[in-house]
């Protein structure tokens, strides 16, 4: 066992995902957050909030800018977050005259959501390309094995001949609907979180509005009708699907599972897991990985409803608690994809009593 099983040397063979994991690095992190303060400025500047010239200082140093991990690091065991102790960090590598321009008018929370969003964004494209492609691959699948006598079970027990075609529907549809809404959750999810010290864009007075749309445009992020810091149905809707998505491939699988069963029979898998102890035996893994994603996410999203519950304007502890659970609710919806495609690309039905 490990602390995490998705970015584990070994482990991540079966349950990672190479391409989504980089997105939740520190390094992609801090990457988005400098380009919030970078582009924050660069918008503030085209509203006349701050000199252009002091725009154009924060947007050329964040180019090259690189922290000192280990102070970011003793900052979040002191603030909580990194904002502070990285805003700091940045102000030194600037003018006297420009420092106070940085994160102008912005809190910690806007940047750090916001710099989220940009990742989960690119996320949403990832997960939406590949449950496209699996809905073509068992589209082809039922083409190809569809009109294959197979049985039905209801309530685990063998109920009446059905064509293959019966169960690849009830595999393909749910991620059809899926696939639907994702596309609309991502409206939630990919927003920007701009609204200062308590959500008012105090510090920006009439110029608060114009400086929000300007910024949304330049990271091209939906922009909300007013700040959405304690109000985290957007990201708690996005985590549900993941686990929707989760859970009708943990169906899948697990059907898959059964019946490639040595008594059953009727799915042959081109590739299977092997036995220390028994050799004959070709163990299926990628279903099985299938199920034991859907149970995680399962297990998550209650935390993520619990993350609803922000008191007030802000919470350090709700908040926190979506840094835990959300990123690897991401990259276990994106290992999902991946094992399921590679068993649907795999699998054969077989004719009964073939």
């Amino acid at each position: 066992m490990t602390i995490s099983a998705f970015d584990h040397p070994i482990l991540s063979g079966l349950l990672g995902d190479e391409e989504l994991m980089p997105l939740f690095s520190a390094r992609a992190e801090i990457k988005a957050m400098l380009r919030f303060e970078a582009e924050l400025a660069l918008a503030e500047a085209d509203e006349n909030v701050i000199p252009r010239e002091a725009a154009r200082e924060i947007a050329t140093s964040l180019d090259t800018f690189s922290p000192d991990i280990t102070a970011l690091k003793a900052g979040v065991t002191r603030d909580g977050v990194v904002i502070p102790a990285l805003v700091s960090q940045i102000r030194v590598t600037l003018s006297e005259a420009t420092r106070p321009h940085l994160h102008f008018g912005a809190t910690s929370q806007d940047v750090i959501d916001t710099g989220f969003a940009l990742r989960a964004r690119k996320a949403v494209e990832i997960l939406g390309k590949r449950l496209g492609g699996l809905i073509q691959s068992l589209e082809a699948l039922e083409e190809r094995d569809g009109q294959i006598d197979v049985m039905a079970h209801t309530r685990m027990q063998a109920a009446i001949p059905v064509p293959a075609a019966r169960k690849i529907r009830s595999w393909r549809g749910p991620l059809m609907r899926h696939t639907k809404k994702l596309a609309a959750v991502r409206e939630e999810a990919a927003v920007l979180h701009f609204g200062g010290a308590a959500g008012t864009l105090d510090r920006l007075g009439e110029k608060g509005e114009p400086v929000a749309r300007r910024l949304a445009a330049r990271l091209g992020l939906a922009l909300p009708g007013h700040p959405r810091h304690s109000e985290r149905d957007g990201i708690v809707a996005f985590a549900s699907v993941l686990s929707l998505i989760t859970g009708s491939l943990g169906k899948m699988g697990q059907d898959i599972a059964l019946a490639a069963q040595s008594e059953i029979g009727e799915i042959e898998l081109a590739a299977g897991g092997g036995s220390s102890a028994m050799p004959h035996k070709k163990n299926p893994v990628a279903a099985e990985a299938l199920v034991t994603l859907a149970r995680f996410n399962a297990a998550l999203v209650g935390g993520m409803h619990q993350a609803l519950v922000h008191e007030n304007e802000r919470s350090g502890a709700a908040w926190a608690l979506e840094w835990m659970l959300l990123p690897q609710m991401i990259v276990a919806t994106g290992a999902a994809t991946l094992r399921a495609a590679d068993l649907v690309d795999g699998l054969a039905f077989k004719a009964r009593n073939a």
